[in-house]
């Protein structure tokens, strides 16, 4: 059940131009704040017309500029869950789920919101009007109405942004769920990284209106075409490269060379590794040949509860503070385990961890 969208649309300051499917794998939709992420759902659903393309669903043309097709919003069999959810503040959470049901009876439209309430486990809440609940309440309720129409196709537009740390993980459980079961096309914008990688099997990553990598997500993160698709899925170490040897690159900007195993195509612009991927060995001795290793000192460190981020300087200490090569990221219990060692500490740069970019 294939959603097909290839758009253009003239915004302010760039032009939205997109191509892409969705099939019954969620789709996650990257990108910083005003890269077009929100607005092209919104051409999905029908709340705008792009300027010129097509989207089809299961074959059917919800938008077709050149034969001047555009189904209206609530004829496209398509499921939007907004933002802050849109509830109707003066109906109740089972009035909400039932208010886009026509052409049904009334005991239908009791039985179908029953039984999305049970679905998303707000059964209880069915008489509470939306200032009554909490924000994951609320979004259960967003959710259960949004299936109701028994759409085609599901749209989140930031669902998770306006919840606490406990009601995320709680949520995207829930999202999840609701995924397992839907198994048709979800399309789900976000901008961020971890809430991507996790809801969504595919990843498409716009930049200003344009599509900078679209594809499995794993394959994405792990071999981002360019520095710029790089630095959207979270990496923070880039230099620039220059070939030496059919599996040998400089690393310009850290001054070491690097054993890699990504075949060179081309000539490669720059080098990334991501700061989980920085390895600290217990002793240079572990090392192999061709294996990466370099004597470090430590700049500077940030810490978060849970883990601790290391600004570090390769095969030379540190001039001043801002002096640096790298950033590596460990968890607390490994980092208190070798913070006390002296320098300097030996990193590793695995060959299968760094990856090449042509841009």
């Amino acid at each position: 059940m294939p959603l097909e969208v290839q758009i253009a649309k003239r915004l302010r300051d760039f032009t939205l131009d997109v191509s892409f499917t969705a099939g019954s794998a969620p789709l996650s939709i990257l990108g910083p704040s005003g890269a077009g992420k929100s607005m092209l759902l919104r051409c999905v659903a029908g709340l705008e017309n792009p300027d010129q393309g097509r989207i089809t669903l299961n074959g059917r043309a919800l938008f077709d500029g050149h034969s001047k097709i555009a189904i209206p919003a609530r004829e496209r069999r398509v499921g939007m869950l907004f933002q802050h959810y849109a509830l109707l503040p003066h109906r109740t959470v089972a009035e909400n789920i039932a208010f886009g049901l026509d052409g049904i009876s009334t005991d239908e439209k009791i039985r179908r919101s029953a039984a999305l309430m049970d679905r998303v486990h707000i059964s209880d809440l069915a008489n509470r009007y939306p200032r009554e609940l909490s924000g994951g309440e609320q979004q259960r309720a967003a959710i259960a109405r949004a299936l109701a129409t028994e759409p085609e196709a599901l749209l989140l537009d930031e669902p998770l942004s306006a919840l606490d740390t406990h009601l995320r993980s709680q949520m995207e459980a829930q999202l999840q769920e609701t995924f397992a079961e839907f198994k048709r096309p979800v399309l789900l914008v976000t901008h961020n990284i971890e809430e991507a990688y996790r809801l969504g099997d595919r990843l498409l990553v716009l930049s200003r209106g344009r599509v900078a990598a679209y594809g499995d997500k794993e394959q994405v993160f792990r071999h981002p075409p360019t520095v710029e698709v790089a630095r959207l899925t979270g990496c923070k170490n880039f230099s620039r490269a220059k070939t030496i040897s059919p599996d040998a690159i400089e690393a310009i900007d850290w001054g070491c060379r690097l054993t890699v195993t990504q075949p060179i195509a081309g000539t490669p612009v720059h080098v990334g590794i991501r700061a989980h991927h920085v390895d600290f060995l217990e002793a240079e001795s572990q090392a192999s040949p061709n294996d990466n290793v370099f004597p470090c000192w430590l700049v500077r460190s940030s810490e978060t509860p849970f883990r601790t981020t290391l600004f570090l300087r390769l095969n030379q200490p540190l001039e001043n503070s801002s002096d640096y090569h790298l950033q590596a990221e460990v968890f607390k219990e490994k980092w208190l385990h070798f913070r006390d060692r002296p320098f300097p500490w030996h990193v590793r740069l695995s060959p299968q961890s760094l990856f090449l970019m042509q841009e």
